[in-house]
Parts: C-alpha cells; sequence; structure tokens
C-alpha cells in the first residue's frame, strides 16, 4: 500500500502514521522529520529550510520532491509506504503522482480551536527528536534519552496561526485534488489517538 496522510498541523498525523506503519509493515516517511534532521545536523539544506520553517512556510517544491523522490528509492518503502507531511501543494501532488502510485490519502479532520490547544501544547527532544505533549507528559526532560525539552519555533502561538492559515491556503484543496481521483477518505481526528487509529486501520484492511 501507498498512502497519503493529510491534515492540517496538529491534526495528529504523525502520531497515526507511525502507529499504522509498524501494525502494517509500511515505511513511514515524514519530511518534517528529514528536514528536522538536515537542520539539527546543519546540512546545507538544513540551513536553506530553517528560516522558512520558523516562519510558518513551506520549503521549496524542488527540495522536498528531491527528497521524497530519493527516500522512495530506499529498500524499505518495497512493500509500501506513508507519505505524512508530503504532498502539501497541487504541484507536488502532480509531481508525485510522476513519481508511484497513491492507493489512499486519508484526511485526518480536526477543528481548528483544537489545532492551536494540540500544537502549543507539544514539547520535542533537543536529543533524540522524541515528540511529548504537556496534556500526557508535563517533565522538561525526555524519557527516553534523558535530554532537555523544548518548544519548536513553528510551534508558537504566534506561528501557529501562519501554519494553519498556510494550510488553509495551499495544502487544503489537495483533498479535493484527491477527492476527484477517488482516493480520499476522511477521518473525524477529534477523537482519542486509538478511535482515530482504528477507523484508519478499518479501511487499510479493506485494500488488502
Amino acid at each position: 500500500m501507498n498512502l497519503v496522510f493529510l491534515g492540517p498541523p496538529g491534526a495528529g498525523k504523525g502520531t497515526q502514521a507511525e502507529t499504522i506503519c509498524k501494525r502494517f509493515g509500511l515505511a513511514h516517511i515524514s519530511t518534517g522529520d528529514m528536514l528536522r534532521k538536515e537542520m539539527r545536523d546543519g546540512t546545507e539544506l538544513g540551513q536553506k529550510a530553517k528560516s522558512v520553517i520558523e516562519a510558518g512556510g513551506l520549503v521549496s517544491d524542488d527540495i522536498i520532491i528531491g527528497m521524497v523522490k530519493n527516500r522512495l528509492k530506499q529498500p524499505d518503502c518495497t512493500a509500501g509506504f506513508l507519505l505524512d507531511g508530503f504532498p502539501r501543494t497541487i504541484a507536488q501532488a502532480d509531481a508525485l503522482g510522476g513519481i508511484t502510485t497513491i492507493d489512499l490519502a486519508i484526511n485526518i479532520d480536526v477543528p481548528e480551536q483544537v489545532l492551536v490547544e494540540r500544537i502549543s501544547g507539544r514539547r520535542m527532544c533537543t536529543g533524540c527528536g522524541a515528540g511529548f505533549h504537556v496534556a500526557m507528559y508535563d517533565k522538561s526532560t525526555c524519557d527516553k534519552c534523558g535530554a532537555a525539552l523544548y518548544i519548536r519555533d513553528d510551534d508558537k502561538p504566534d506561528t501557529v496561526s501562519s501554519r494553519i492559515q498556510v494550510y488553509n491556503e495551499k495544502t487544503q484543496p489537495l483533498i479535493q485534488y484527491y477527492e476527484g481521483k477517488g482516493l480520499l477518505r476522511n477521518v473525524d481526528g477529534n477523537r482519542k489517538p486509538a478511535d482515530v487509529q482504528a477507523e484508519i486501520a478499518a479501511l487499510l484492511e479493506q485494500l488488502q
């Protein structure tokens, strides 16, 4: 199965993707994680992307498409993959269609006011990159590696609004794009993660 997860920032795409990929044996491809690693490593790509991401914008198509194209060539993608955070524009979706075939696009839908609350409560580990939320984890250090936690610049309240606006303008049209191809499935993401996962899993089992 080759899948795309759609949904605004804070919808829970990353959380669901991690669980679903383990369950169905898919490669989890998060362009956000890939870019953040580049930034942590201080690469040329990471330096170019840093200012754009921290302002809540989208990194240029040629950079992202090149990254994804190379990633899809890796052996772990042979049995299927899940794209989390890509495509984000119609142009990226068209480019993706020229690289590979997508079997299903799942849109995780969450009200905007819930998104702001979710995103502003996120904390990231400075060491291993693990993510936490203050609603479930109130410590200042990572329980996996012990490093300090921090608030990403793109998770701060003033940037969150910008990210949601960018999503509404650039990414939301992908819902109609994949719906027109008969590949879209909508899932209510404003529920317990386990309930969202169960609905997604049921949709995917129909593909097998």
